[in-house]
C-alpha cells in the first residue's frame, strides 16, 4: 500500500483516473490518498458512479471545485453538449437540455463551478479546411519565420474567417448561456477556449462573450492554449494578460505542440509566466490524461509547489 501524501490545497480533476476506478467514491479515497482534498468531475470515457459521494466526501473532508459540463455523458468526438451555439435548432435545444441536467446534479453534489468549453464553428467547409491547415502545421511546424511565416499568416486569415463566420452561433451561444444562468443563479458559470483552430472562442470572440455576460467567469486552460500558440495563434501571456482578472479557475498540465495533459515537465510550457498571471483565489486543477499515474501526477505537484502555484 502507498503512503499517504502530505494534504495540498489543489484540486484534482477525475480526468486523470480515465476508466481505472469506475465509481466517485473510490476516485475521492484514491485522490485524498495523494493529498487531495479538492476535485472537480471531469469528462472519462463513461461517467462514473455517483454512490458513496456524500460519504467520500465527509470521511476525507473534501470538496467539489467544479465540474465540466458534459462529464455525466460518455465522452466522444462529438458530444451533445457542445451544441450549445449549433445553427441548428434542435441540436441547441439538445444542448440546453443536457446543460440543465448537468446543472441540477451540480446543484444536488453542492459543487459552484460549471466550466463550458468552446465550441467548433459548425461550417463542415471551413471546418475541414482548418483540419487540414492544423495538420500541415503538425507535419512542418511553423518555420525560422514563427508567426511571420506564411503559414502562420494562413493561420491568422482562417481564424479571422472563423470568427467573421461565427458570429450567428456566438449570438446563440450567449443566449444559451444567458438563458441558463438565470435559470441557475446561485451557479457561476466558466467559459474555456478549445484547442482548434476552427474554434469559436478565439481570443476576440471570448472578450465579446465576456463584455456582453459581466457574470461570466474565464477558465484558462494552460495546455489547450499552449497549442494554439504553437498553431500561431495568440499566446498564454496575451489570454492571460486579457482575461486573469475574470479567471475563476485553470487546468494546470505540461503540453507540446501536439499533445496535452501531460505531467509538468514533459512538455514545453512556461509555467513561471502562467504563475505570474495566475490570481492566488483561482482554483488550480490538475488535469492529467490517465495513462499517467499516481508518480507523475505527485510529481506535478511538487512542480506546483516549486512553481509558486
Amino acid at each position: 500500500m502507498a503512503t499517504p501524501s502530505i494534504p495540498n490545497e489543489y484540486t484534482l480533476s477525475t480526468t486523470c483516473f480515465g476508466d481505472r476506478l469506475g465509481k466517485i467514491e473510490d476516485q475521492v479515497f484514491a485522490g485524498a490518498a495523494m493529498g487531495f482534498r479538492h476535485f472537480e468531475l471531469g469528462l472519462s470515457p463513461a461517467p462514473v458512479t455517483m454512490d458513496g459521494l456524500c460519504e467520500a466526501r465527509s470521511e476525507t473532508e473534501s470538496t467539489l471545485v467544479s465540474m465540466i459540463a458534459g462529464c455525466r455523458d460518455r465522452r466522444t468526438g462529438d458530444m451533445v453538449i457542445w451544441k450549445l451555439a449549433s445553427e441548428d435548432e434542435g441540436e441547441r435545444e439538445r444542448a440546453l437540455n443536457s446543460m440543465r441536467r448537468h446543472l441540477r446534479l451540480a446543484e444536488v453534489w453542492v459543487c459552484p463551478r460549471i466550466i463550458v468549453r468552446g465550441t467548433r464553428i459548425g461550417d463542415r467547409e471551413l471546418g475541414a479546411r482548418a483540419d487540414e491547415l492544423e495538420a500541415r502545421v503538425l507535419r512542418e511546424g511553423l518555420g525560422e519565420d514563427g508567426v511571420d511565416s506564411p503559414i502562420a499568416k494562413e493561420i491568422q486569415a482562417m481564424a479571422k474567417e472563423v470568427h467573421t463566420h461565427g458570429q450567428k452561433q456566438l449570438e446563440h451561444l450567449c443566449r444559451g448561456l444567458h438563458t441558463l444562468s438565470k435559470e441557475m443563479p446561485d451557479l457561476t458559470f466558466c467559459i474555456e477556449p478549445g484547442k482548434h483552430l476552427d474554434d469559436l472562442l478565439n481570443i476576440e470572440a471570448m472578450g465579446w462573450l465576456m463584455d456582453d455576460l459581466p457574470g461570466l467567469m474565464y477558465w484558462h486552460d494552460v495546455g489547450r492554449i499552449h497549442m494554439r500558440e504553437c498553431q500561431g495563434l495568440p499566446a498564454q501571456g496575451a489570454w492571460l494578460d486579457r482575461f486573469g482578472g475574470r479567471m475563476a479557475g485553470i487546468h494546470l498540465h505540461d503540453a507540446t505542440a501536439t499533445q496535452n495533459e501531460l505531467p509538468i515537465g514533459l512538455g514545453e510550457v512556461d509555467f513561471k509566466l502562467v504563475a505570474e498571471y495566475t490570481p492566488k483565489a483561482a482554483a488550480h486543477v490538475l488535469e492529467i490524461e490517465a495513462s499517467h499515474g499516481r508518480a507523475e501526477i505527485l510529481s506535478t505537484v511538487q512542480a506546483m509547489i516549486n512553481l509558486g502555484f
